[in-house]
């Protein structure tokens, strides 16, 4: 029997480099439109140095240069807006298949995961950490590589105008960066504790309302009002300090960018050997004086993208760990379900030993035998290992010890795609899924057909009520549709559709009242006809009084 582990190239790596070979042509037109945009943004104050010098010798100045001027700065903007286009479709691109592979890769974990890992921590790593990932690409890497070119571009263009105001520049550029980094820091924890004390406020409100009459009858009511104003008070006060630096950046930048320009121009006007290291034409003076106002914005937009990228680094590193938990061995094992060995027990658990954790046992040496349409009812005390035991019969779990034997082949090595047609399970409520009254019973299996679903469901006796319903199986799923009752004949719909071979009880009666028990014991003694079937359930014992009981 051969065992292959599936899916084994499933990292955060391989996910985007899957996007970046399927979508290579749009990515090079997304450098070519990166490029462009900073080309063209570096052209209006060319034809402006151009507009100016002409001035200045008295020379006219026809329509086409104002036109150029014009056109190149609405080039700009569209190159730069196609640009935004195009990263977000990136992010969008890679969000999207990084979730599938973890789709995928959550297909291959084994069922201890899912017990060991908290289910909302699985749900955060789907939706916010991927979307910090989305975040990275969208507003961090793609376009703080546009923004980097942009500095550059401007810092190339001034060294061509002036040797000197190029090297000043390069000095003052990162002192620039390094003031914007200090407040864009100061800015986002004074907005980190604002966030922290209105999520505390939120939680405070659910408590209060929860516990109001405790608190009106010990005389609480001051304390509440403290606490309250405890985290009001913190909040106004990072709302304060966020604030204060917001309205005080601007003015620094813009006092830094008219210092810098005006250093530039006294340096300009210098004669001697310093008119060749800093002089320049009028015109030059106003292009330089446009490139150094279009070099903050970059500036300040990779501060935000380095801060994104920050962000997005936890989440990154709990994908990749998700990526890397181990994996369950997927099996290849087949049955054949038309003609299944002669005289092997549909199930045989011998001296199997079992437990979640190494140190707490929950089956200690369990051995018994299910012949082929025998029908068995486990009972225990609660904790007894009755539920553990399905989850072997459906190879959920391996055994430490001993063997589960379905049909004579190990429980844990019958592939995926047999199970549906080897179990039906029948749980204690039934978890609807998305889709219509048919999904429910199908499952979105495409290899049951129309015929099996109407088949299952007459045989529960819900063909009459579905029928009644105003699109019949096509009707979108919605609770309210069936009582608690028939939830439960569907659910044993849903477990006979593929006319499986051995059908699982879970304690189906427990939530019942006796009128509608009466309906579900009917439906039971249709469906479990030619089958083997397991049950979980004293009380069904008691009712049926027909096969056998084992003592857990």
């Amino acid at each position: 029997m051969t065992m292959k582990n599936n899916n084994t190239s499933l990292t955060l790596k391989n996910s985007v480099l899957t996007v970046i070979a399927q979508q290579r042509l749009f990515l090079t037109g997304l450098g070519i439109v990166i490029l462009a945009g900073t080309l063209a943004a570096l052209l209006p104050p060319l034809v402006l140095e151009q507009i100016v010098n002409q001035l200045t010798l008295r020379q006219a100045v026809g329509v086409g240069p104002a036109l150029a001027y014009f056109l190149f700065l609405a080039l700009a903007g569209i190159l730069e807006s196609l640009q935004t286009v195009m990263i977000t479709r990136t992010g969008q691109k890679i969000t999207r298949q990084v979730r599938q592979d973890l789709c995928a890769k959550l297909d291959t974990l084994p069922a201890a995961y899912f017990t060991r890992e908290d289910a909302g921590k699985t749900v955060s790593l789907f939706v916010n950490d991927v979307d910090a990932l989305s975040a990275l690409f969208d507003n961090g890497v793609l376009n703080m590589a546009a923004d980097s070119l942009k500095v550059i571009g401007v810092l190339v263009m001034i060294f061509i105008r002036s040797l000197g105001l190029g090297f000043l520049l390069i000095v003052i550029t990162p002192l620039l960066f390094a003031v914007t980094r200090h407040f864009q820091k100061r800015m986002l924890q004074a907005q980190k504790t604002n966030r922290a004390a209105i999520a505390q406020v939120n939680h405070l409100v659910p408590e209060t309302l929860n516990c109001l009459r405790m608190i009106r009858s010990l005389n609480k009511q001051e304390r509440m009002e403290d606490r309250y104003d405890q985290h009001l008070q913190t909040s106004y006060q990072s709302l304060e300090k966020a604030n204060f630096y917001d309205s005080v950046y601007s003015p620094i930048i813009v006092f830094s960018s008219s210092a810098v320009v005006a250093v530039m121009m006294i340096l300009a006007t210098l004669s001697g050997g310093w008119r060749s290291l800093f002089g320049m034409s009028v015109g030059s003076a106003v292009a330089v004086t446009a490139y150094v106002s279009k070099i903050f914005t970059p500036l300040e937009n990779i501060g935000m993208e380095i801060e994104n990228i920050q962000s997005a680094v936890a989440g990154i590193q709990r994908i990749e760990a998700f990526f890397r938990q181990p994996q369950r061995n997927l099996p290849e094992a087949t049955l054949t379900l038309s003609a299944l060995p002669v005289g092997e027990p549909a199930l045989a658990l011998n001296h199997v030993t079992f437990g979640y954790e190494k140190e707490e046992t929950v089956l200690r040496d369990c051995s018994f035998r299910v012949e082929q349409g025998e029908t068995v009812t486990l009972a225990g005390r609660t904790g007894a290992g009755k539920s553990t035991i399905f989850k072997l019969i459906l190879g959920l779990y391996s055994p430490q010890q001993g063997s589960v034997t379905i049909f004579g082949t190990p429980a844990d090595q019958i592939s995926d795609r047999q199970k549906r047609r080897l179990f039906g399970y029948v749980e204690q409520t039934l978890r609807p899924a998305n889709g219509t009254v048919g999904d429910q019973i199908s499952l979105f299996d495409e290899t049951i057909t129309a015929d099996q679903i109407a088949h299952a469901v007459r045989l529960v006796g819900l063909d009459t009520v579905i029928a009644q319903l105003p699109q019949g199986m096509a009707t979108p799923w919605d609770p309210s549709l069936f009582s608690q009752g028939q939830l439960q004949l569907l659910a044993i719909a849903r477990a006979v559709a593929a006319d499986p071979r051995i059908l699982l009880l879970d304690e189906i009666t427990a939530n019942l009242d006796s009128g509608t028990e009466a309906l579900v014991m009917e439906a039971l003694r249709r469906a479990s006809a030619n089958r083997t079937v397991i049950s979980i359930s004293h009380r069904l014992y008691q009712q049926n009084r027909n096969g056998r009981l084992i003592s857990i």
